[in-house]
């Protein structure tokens, strides 16, 4: 968080103190809260807003995930086949168009989030990847927009990033990468100034979603005519929401600078790269000449859910080093500045979700960004606050409002269950780095999600 602090270096928030009411409380300083917050002002003049946050703003996967800044056209095919062409291109576009919206907030703010539209590369790190993006390509060509996803042979791949492991892929030019904590320290410090009150350090011990919605923590409660539910991961701890949101771990590793070595494999224009794996690996360079290189992990399930492991978890960052150094062999001698790993909100379509709930209707969510929430966080925002005001626009008619997620199996089959298939998914991936076939049991548990009408599998 140094790079955030030196982006922000204002005092903390104090924490709740005293029985307060506001227009808005929101539960959850993300990038979905506090998008939220800053629509709520573009929408009404004066708008009293509260945030509350256990952590600080951006403590959580917000502040902690490896930056890539995209729409949501890599869900083409689930969106057509859920509502529909014109409908998921509607949508598609939207979200596409919060990648240059984030830019402009942030050159509006003065704000330097490190924004880097080098677009993003995705690539076959093994045979078993290979094509593995057709439907991607040949969906964004059906909806009109060919130039979303263009296919790379194997030498086009070289040519933006050296790796002894890539093969081909595709390159997505309008997608960007930020510095995350740096955007979240933006948005805390525009609300600060628009005198949202934010309440750090101030986790919500109770909840009514009643006419008022009251929030209560251990310092106080807040009253108000609507609330919002931005809470990510820890969605799952609510009882309305546990078998539609399952957290799962993913964990970076980050090297200390070394320039030299990204010109030598001609990794110099921002791209941002990640494979096809099904626990895929994402990674990034940074401004001072870093690479920032992530994985999802075996750690997911409510059993293992929201401990210190999700944080931090050393066999994850092992097997992140080896396959740093695997793919790139140049990066062996380069010393690690930190690591780090936070939870995702994983849902069963692999796409968020929107909608109201409470007698009065008047208390409104937005969870399962699955790990992607950059970019439609920003969107999110543009749906909470309509929902919040009671506004019936172009974005609270949005397909995702009202959707039903597909839910996971109960307590006692959901724990287990979920650390066996995400264990088996890991290790199939890791058959095929080597170029093996996954042993016949462990290969039908990773295919299984995808047999029961799960996105989560091969």
């Amino acid at each position: 968080m140094e790079e955030a602090l030196a982006a922000d270096p204002g005092e903390p928030c104090p924490p709740l103190a005293g029985d307060l009411t506001a227009d808005v409380v929101i539960l959850g300083g993300g990038y979905v809260g506090m998008w939220t917050a800053w629509q709520l002002l573009q929408r009404q003049h004066g708008i009293d807003i509260a945030i509350l946050e256990q952590d600080i703003c951006g403590g959580g996967p917000s502040g902690r995930n490896g930056g890539f800044t995209y729409g949501l056209w890599d869900d083409i095919e689930s969106l057509t086949e859920l509502f529909g062409i014109n409908r998921a291109v509607d949508l598609c576009v939207k979200a596409a168009e919060s990648v240059e919206e984030l830019r402009r907030f942030a050159e509006d703010q003065g704000a330097d989030i490190w924004f880097r539209r080098g677009g993003n590369m995705g690539v076959s790190s093994s045979p078993a990847q290979d094509g593995a993006w057709d439907g991607m390509v040949q969906g964004v060509r059906a909806a009109g927009f060919p130039d979303q996803f263009v296919p790379l042979t194997p030498e086009q791949v070289q040519e933006h990033c050296r790796s002894p492991i890539f093969r081909a892929g595709m390159f997505a030019a309008s997608q960007a990468t930020i510095q995350p904590a740096r955007l979240a320290r933006a948005l805390r410090t525009a609300l600060l100034e628009a005198n949202v009150r934010i309440y750090e350090h101030s986790p919500v011990s109770r909840f009514g979603s009643g006419n008022p919605a009251v929030a209560e923590t251990p310092g106080g409660s807040i009253r108000a005519g609507a609330a919002v539910v931005a809470v990510n991961a820890w969605a799952a701890q609510w009882k309305r929401f546990k078998r539609t949101v399952m957290p799962r771990g993913t964990y970076i590793v980050l090297t200390q600078p070394a320039p030299e070595k990204l010109e030598a494999i001609g990794w110099t224009g921002g791209e941002g790269v990640y494979d096809f794996r099904t626990a895929l690996r994402y990674l990034r360079t940074t401004n001072d000449g870093r690479i920032a290189f992530g994985a999802a992990s075996a750690r997911a399930g409510m059993g293992t859910g929201l401990g210190p492991r999700m944080r931090y978890d050393e066999g994850s960052i092992a097997a992140l080093i080896r396959d740093l150094h695997r793919m790139f062999p140049e990066f062996r001698g380069v010393e690690l500045d930190c690591a780090w790993g936070g939870p995702i909100d994983v849902t069963g379509l692999h796409l968020p979700f929107f909608g109201s709930m409470g007698a009065a209707a008047n208390v409104h969510y937005g969870l399962g960004f699955t790990g992607g929430g950059v970019g439609p966080s920003h969107l999110a925002g543009k749906i909470l606050s309509g929902l919040a005001l009671g506004a019936d626009d172009e974005f609270t008619r949005l397909p995702l409002v009202g959707i039903q997620p597909k839910r996971f199996p109960p307590e006692p089959l959901l724990s287990p269950g979920a650390a066996i298939t995400q264990a088996a998914m890991v290790r199939k991936d890791e058959a095929e780095d080597e170029g093996r076939r996954a042993n016949p049991l462990v290969d039908l548990i990773a295919r299984m999600p995808r047999r029961l009408g799960y996105r989560l599998g091969p």
